[in-house]
């Protein structure tokens, strides 16, 4: 089986191209920087550099969203080949074809954190949370209000205090 997991950082904004045709098609290239947690040597903190390229919509995608520094969790698989470069050299390749690819961080961690700190540690869940009728940041006597379509109003923002990092 050929499945590849990964989690890192974009080092650059993706190169999007689109195919010649009938039907142009978005082709997506992008490198990858994984964290490793050690090296052989003990050194903490150093990374693979993976490139990734995606097709269709998960290139356009890439285009619209991804951008350097971007941190994402993606799957696909890896993809050998080689070509002749012009100077008569034979040059292999390793690339991970995209099949799926998510944020794996919020927006706001990625924009420098949590700007009020009221997340789920901090007046959440644990003090005067969920399980005493509150909400994350709320009080115990927060309740939730219902709208006239009879679902929850959602108070803004609330998507960057969740759990989820």
């Amino acid at each position: 089986m050929n499945k590849v997991i990964l989690m890192g950082r974009l080092t650059r904004d993706p190169e999007v191209r689109y195919s010649q045709g009938e039907n142009p098609m978005a082709i997506a290239r992008y490198t990858l920087a994984v964290d490793r947690r050690f090296n052989r040597n003990g050194d903490e903190n150093t990374a693979d550099f993976i490139g990734c390229v995606a097709f269709g919509r998960q290139a356009e995608f890439a285009e619209r969203y991804l951008h350097k520094g971007t941190k994402i969790a993606l799957t696909g698989r890896i993809q050998t080949g080689s070509y002749t470069n012009r100077d008569g050299v034979k040059v292999y390749t390793t690339d991970v074809v995209v099949e799926d690819q998510e944020f794996a961080e919020s927006k706001n961690a990625n924009n420098g954190g949590n700007q009020g700190n009221t997340g789920y540690n901090n007046g959440g869940y644990n003090n005067g949370g969920y399980n005493n009728g509150g909400y994350a940041g709320g009080t115990a006597n927060q309740q939730p209000s219902a709208a006239a379509d009879g679902f929850m109003n959602i108070p803004d923002g609330i998507d960057e205090e969740l759990p989820f990092n």
